[in-house]
Order: C-alpha cells, then structure tokens, then sequence
C-alpha cells in the first residue's frame, strides 16, 4: 500500500527509501557462499559477476574495460569522454586530478569541449575487442543519432544509450528527437537504456525494445542534481518500481524479459546487496570502481554531469584509493567498510539469507530500517 504524506494542503507526497533506509533479513536456511551463483547474461552475452563499470572517465578506461572482462564483468567506455576526444588523454587526466576544487568545473568545461573524433571511436573499441572481452560502449541520447553508425560499425558487442534520465516520449520544437524504439529496432545489437526511475517511465523504455533499462537520476556520489534541479529519485523505491515494470512488461509482452540495472547510489558492497534485493538483475558501478588504484581517476571521481557545458549538475569528488581493482571486486578486502571484495559480500549475504542464485534473492525479505533510527 502506498504511504502518502500531506506536505501541505495542496500537495502529497509518497513516502519513498533510499538504500540506507531499508535492510535484508535472514531466513530459516543458510548456504555455502560457494555454492552460490552470482552469474548473469543478457541477450547472448553470460557474465560471470552482475557488475557494469560505469562509462565514466575516472572509472573506465580501455585498459580497465578490458580488465573488468577478464574479471567476469562489463566495463562500458564513455564515447564522449577524453579517450574519444584525445590521442593521449592520460595528461589530461593528470591536469583533472591535480586541479584546486574551486577550478575545476571551469577547467573541465574546457577540456571536454575537445570535440569528439570519430576515429578514436575506433580506435578504442578495436582495442577492447582485440581483449577478447565483450566490448560495449555508451553514448547520451543526444549524441547516439550523429555517432551510433561509427559505434556499430566498429564492432560494440552492446550500446549503453545513458544519461541522467532517458525518456520514450522526448519532445523538442527545436531538433528531431531521437525515436528510441525505430533506433533500437533497427540496430543489430542489444541496448541498454536509461536512467528511468519510475514505474511508468521504464515501463515505455521496456515496449521500445530494450535489453536492459538503467534504474537512478542523480544519486550518485558525483551528482548535484538534487541540489541544482531539485530532482531526486531514492534508489531503493526507484529500483522495486521498475522491477515492478519488468513484472508487468513480461505479462503484456508474452515473456519477453528486460534487465533492471541499478544505476547510482551503490557506494558499498551493502548498496550492490540490497540493490539485488528490491529486484535488479545487475549493477552499473561509479565510485565503488573508481576507489581502485588502477582506476583512470586516480582516487577522483567524476560524470559528464560535471562539465556540462551550461549548467553542470556534479562535481569532481575525491573518494581515495583502496586497492587494485581485482581486489575491489575480489578481495581481500583491506577495511570492513563494504568498499573492496564487493563480489565476495555479495555471496555472503546471499548464502547468509540461504538463496543460490540472483534471481532467488529477488525474493528475500526486507525491512525497513534506517541507520539514524539506531
């Protein structure tokens, strides 16, 4: 039942959770957390850990996309990031990471208005593909109609159309918006598509044929969309309403399942748990990913909402360094703060609350219970 509150005598508001509001609970069986399974697949492609590093500069590279597919998961590059704007951007990274905080949103402006040149699009895909990892590469919906040619042509296993929000029904008296559902329609490769963070939002991504729909809006560690929009989406209600959409999808479709990505908000490895618990398939890591030492940030961290070039909704935001990135997702982990062997507290919670497989821990019971209640 929905919870709504007067917030005054001409509006309600529903009462809605964030991850650090809710909890799992254990049940009456446990297992060994090796015997439990944490892959997953979309479309043909299988996965060993549900993790999608973010296509976000600090966190992805080509070298860490192809490191991420060597250690079971999916690093997703940034098309319109400084490895498509720069022969060498590792100078520029460089200049990022050293700036005084008050310069650098002026700074990054700058040196993301490089434009973007279609032969590193190339460049750097053939690089990840020649890995032998699935490549994968994302674009803004404002972007995807002047580059999505040069994206497939250079051979992207899956395309990740991302931005703070994704809309089926984009309206512009200015510029022909992109149709979502002729675009994916007519592409030969799976697409993954978002950020939605309500029911009926993700609902209209699902019926243009998307793969995967990215659940979240500004609630990464990055982000001030809340404080310069005013617009917010807390993750654990967020995700519950579009795993509700893909319950509904699978009904009016006949059985045709999307994947629910979340997609901000997932700073530890209790963020990935619960994440899974309010019924994502997987996860897309920002900060999480970005605290490894050989993350292109160098213990920055920063989306493209940072260097808007009119109206910048994030921020450059130092989140350290824990360890290497195959410890991050393996482990062991170096504190007991959820920040390294996110794979392995996964498993543990899972075995803990006695499911074997993601798609059983969707079940699990859960609380609610905020930290400052304690």
């Amino acid at each position: 039942m929905t919870q709504e509150i007067e917030i005054g005598r001409s509006k309600r508001g529903r009462r809605v959770y964030a991850f650090d509001d809710i909890a799992i609970v254990p049940s009456r069986r446990t297992r060994d957390p090796e015997d439990v399974s944490v892959g997953w697949s979309i479309d043909a492609y299988q996965f060993d850990i549900p993790f999608l590093a973010a296509p976000m500069d600090s966190v992805v590279s080509p070298k860490t996309a192809i490191m991420m597919g060597q250690l079971g998961g999916l690093g997703v590059l940034d098309l319109e990031g400084l490895w498509t704007r720069y022969e060498d951007p590792e100078p520029v990274l460089a200049e990022i990471r050293n700036l005084a905080p008050e310069q650098a949103t002026a700074r990054m402006q700058q040196l993301y208005s490089e434009p973007i040149k279609p032969e590193l699009v190339t460049e750097r895909l053939a690089e990840i593909r020649a890995a032998g990892v699935t490549v994968a590469g994302a674009l803004s919906p404002q972007r995807t109609q002047e580059l999505y040619g040069t994206v497939v042509a250079a051979g992207v296993d899956l395309f990740v159309i991302r931005g703070t929000t994704v809309s089926a029904e984009h309206v512009s008296k200015n510029q022909e918006p992109l149709n979502l559902k002729r675009f994916i329609y007519e592409l030969d490769v799976p697409v993954i598509v978002g950020g939605a963070s309500t029911y009926t939002a993700a609902l209209h991504l699902m019926r243009t044929g998307a793969a995967g729909v990215l659940v979240g809006f500004g609630g990464g560690a990055a982000s001030t969309t809340r404080a310069t929009l005013g617009i917010h989406a807390p993750m654990a209600t967020a995700v519950a309403d579009v795993a509700g959409a893909r319950r509904d999808y699978l009904d009016e479709s006949g059985g045709r399942y999307v994947h629910v990505i979340a997609d901000g908000g997932l700073g530890t490895s209790g963020d990935i748990v619960k994440a899974i618990a309010c019924g994502a398939d997987a996860v897309m890591l920002g900060a999480a990913l970005a605290r490894a030492t050989d993350a292109p940030g160098g213990g920055f961290h920063w989306g493209a909402e940072a260097h808007h070039a009119k109206l910048p909704r994030g921020r450059r935001v130092e989140v350290g360094q824990v360890a290497a990135l195959e410890e991050v997702l393996y482990g062991p982990a170096p504190a007991a703060d959820g920040s390294a062997n996110l794979v392995g507290a996964l498993r543990r919670s899972m075995a803990t609350t006695g499911y074997s497989d993601l798609k059983e821990f969707q079940r699990v019971e859960v609380v609610v219970a905020p930290y400052q209640s304690f």
